[in-house]
């Protein structure tokens, strides 16, 4: 069965280009002017993947994806960002929010379809793993649940930190390089921008306070955790 796909963009021939591009390519394709109208079919059908422009007319696409985010039903769908702004801010406020990907207009109709089959495959695997529960020490990572605790409390993290502290758990004790973070986390090879896995994990050190100090910094190389 073909994956199903979601495109919402207010621009009527971008996205009658893009719906047409992607069922060429063998997917089954719905787009949606604005925000209204696609969290009305997510009502009737879930889709594998979902193309998100933040410029929407009614609430724009980060807050849209947020919301995804927030329901257990939709938190794991996977969501590539697209839009015409192109700042490391805007790159960085998708990705936060929980972006798994961001295509920057113009784009390549191939690059589309390429990123788009990338995503799916992540999606794919990490979703065969899902349901592990890790402890090292006083922490604890539910990835069913999609908690953190501390000591038995709840941490709240955002989506891109839960991913980085659940890539660093399953490879404990294991030093993972900044380069490959970027590309399992993020899924994109981002040249100069490797300092965004360093803010990450100074977020993720001061969120998890007493057991912050797992996370260890490898000079030179990256960052691994243990006790």
């Amino acid at each position: 069965m073909s994956r199903v796909i979601y495109y919402v963009e207010d621009d009527d021939s971008i996205r009658e280009l893009v719906v047409y591009a992607l069922q060429t390519s063998g997917f089954q394709v719905m787009g949606f002017e604005n925000a209204a109208l696609f969290y009305r079919q997510m009502k009737v059908q879930l889709p594998d993947l979902i193309l998100l422009d933040i410029m929407l007319p009614d609430e724009d696409g980060v807050s849209v994806l947020k919301h995804l985010r927030k329901e257990r039903d939709t938190m794991l769908i996977p969501v590539i960002m697209m839009t015409a702004k192109s700042s490391e801010y805007d790159k960085v406020l998708g990705l936060d929010s929980g972006a798994d990907d961001y295509i920057t207009k113009p784009f390549g109709v191939m690059e589309l379809i390429s990123r788009v089959k990338a995503v799916i495959r992540r999606s794919s695997r990490t979703s065969e793993n899902t349901g592990e529960a890790m402890s090292i020490g006083d922490l604890t990572l539910d990835e069913q649940k999609h908690e953190v605790y501390v000591k038995g409390e709840p941490v709240n993290l955002t989506f891109k930190e839960f991913e980085l502290l659940s890539y660093l758990m399953k490879n404990r004790d294991f030093v993972l390089s900044r380069d490959k973070i970027l590309n399992t986390i993020w899924n994109y090879e981002y040249e100069g921008e490797s300092r965004t896995v360093d803010v990450h994990i100074g977020s993720l050190r001061q969120k998890l306070g007493s057991c912050g100090d797992m996370i260890k910094t490898v000079r030179g190389i990256g960052y691994k955790i243990g006790d």
